[in-house]
C-alpha cells in the first residue's frame, strides 16, 4: 500500500490528505497545532479551516513529525512558503535518501527570494530530494465537495512525474503532468498577486473591463517574469498559469482577491491580516517578487503597483490611475 505524509494542516493540505486517504492511500497529516488534532480526532473534521467537512476515518493525523514520516513513500508539503524552510530543517532527519517531494506550497521565500524548488533543494541537501509541484486553479473547498478539479504537475522526470500522476488522481481530480517545473510552481506564485490587483480593482468598483485588463496583462507579466527565470513561456497558459490566474482573480473563495476586494473598500493590510487564520500567499509573494524582479530587471508594472499598496500606503485607486496612465507601448 502507498504510503503518504502530508506536512501542513490548513485548507489545502488538510483536502488533499483527506481525499488522498478516501482514495485508499495509507495517509498520515502532520498538524502542528495539538488542540486542531485533537479536534480533528475527536470529530472527524477542521472547524479553523473545513468546517463541515468530515475527512476520511482511515487519515491518521498527528502533531508529531516522525510518526507521520516515518515509511512513507511520498511527502506532500502545504505549508505557507515563509515556514516551509524552517519546517524542512525541523524534518531533515526523518526524511530518507532520495525522498520523492511533491511541493504544493506557492510562493517565492522572502530572503533568500528562491523559488520553492530552489529552496526545497538547498534545505534538504544531503537527502537528494526528487522534486515535483503540484499547482492549478483549486479551491480547497471545492475539491472537499468533490467537485471536478484539473491540475498541473511539473516534474522533470517523465517517469516520476507519471507515477505520481496515478498516486494524486481521483475520478473528480485530475492531474496532468508537465517537464517544466519552473513555470509551474512560478505560475502558482505568481497569479496571487494579480489576484490582489483583481480584488483591488473590483474594490474600487472598476469594473469587467478593468478586471479583464488585469488578468490578460497580468499573465503577460507573469511569463516575462517566468521566462526570464528558465521557465517556458507556454506553461503560463495552462492550468497552473491562465486557469489558477482566472480562478483565483474572479472566485470569491481566493484568500488573495479578498485581501484585494477589502484593500479597495479602504481597509488597511493590518484590519485585513488580523482578522483570519488562513494564509494570503499572495502578500508575500508580493515583497519577495518585487525584489527579484528589481534583481534580474524585469518590468513589472502590475506587481510594482500592488507592493506600493501593500507596504507603501499608496492610495490604492492611485495605483490602479498610474498603471492606466504609463507610457504607451504595443501589446
Amino acid at each position: 500500500m502507498t504510503r503518504i505524509a502530508v506536512l501542513g494542516g490548513g485548507s489545502w493540505g488538510t483536502t488533499l490528505a483527506g481525499m488522498l486517504s478516501a482514495k485508499g492511500h495509507e495517509t498520515g497529516l502532520w498538524v502542528r497545532e495539538p488542540e486542531l488534532v485533537r479536534e480533528i480526532k475527536n470529530t472527524g473534521e477542521t472547524s479553523w479551516f473545513l468546517p463541515g467537512f468530515k475527512l476520511h476515518e482511515r487519515l491518521m493525523v498527528s502533531a508529531e513529525l516522525r510518526e507521520i514520516m516515518q515509511g512513507a513513500d511520498y511527502f506532500l508539503l502545504a505549508i505557507p512558503t515563509q515556514f516551509l524552510r524552517q519546517m524542512l530543517q525541523k524534518a531533515w532527519e526523518f526524511f530518507p535518501e532520495n525522498p520523492v517531494v511533491i511541493c504544493a506550497s506557492k510562493g517565492v521565500e522572502l530572503g533568500t527570494l528562491k523559488p520553492m524548488s530552489e529552496m526545497v533543494a538547498e534545505t534538504l541537501q544531503g537527502r537528494n530530494p526528487r522534486y515535483a509541484v503540484l499547482s492549478g486553479p483549486s479551491f480547497a473547498k471545492e475539491v472537499s465537495s468533490r467537485l471536478p478539479t484539473a491540475v498541473s504537475l511539473g516534474c522533470e522526470d517523465v517517469q516520476l512525474s507519471r507515477q505520481l500522476q496515478d498516486v494524486l488522481s481521483t475520478d473528480f481530480f485530475r492531474v496532468y503532468a508537465n517537464p517544466d517545473y519552473r513555470g509551474v510552481e512560478l505560475g502558482g506564485a505568481l497569479k496571487n498577486i494579480m489576484a490582489i490587483a483583481a480584488g483591488i480593482s473590483d474594490g474600487l468598483e472598476f469594473g469587467h473591463d478593468a478586471r479583464a485588463a488585469l488578468i490578460t496583462r497580468g499573465l503577460v507579466e507573469m511569463a516575462r517574469f517566468g521566462v526570464a527565470l528558465g521557465a517556458r513561456e507556454k506553461t503560463f497558459m495552462g492550468l497552473s498559469g491562465m486557469g489558477d490566474l482566472v480562478l483565483t482573480c474572479t472566485g470569491d473563495l481566493s484568500r488573495n482577491r479578498q485581501v484585494g476586494l477589502k484593500l479597495g473598500r479602504g481597509m488597511t493590510l493590518e484590519q485585513i491580516l488580523s482578522g483570519t487564520r488562513m494564509v494570503a500567499e499572495g502578500v508575500k509573494t508580493t515583497e519577495s517578487v518585487w525584489h527579484l524582479a528589481r534583481r534580474i530587471h524585469v518590468d513589472m508594472p502590475i506587481t510594482q503597483q500592488v507592493y506600493q499598496v501593500l507596504f507603501q500606503d499608496k492610495d490604492p485607486r492611485q495605483g490602479v490611475e498610474d498603471l492606466m496612465t504609463r507610457d504607451l507601448k504595443m501589446e
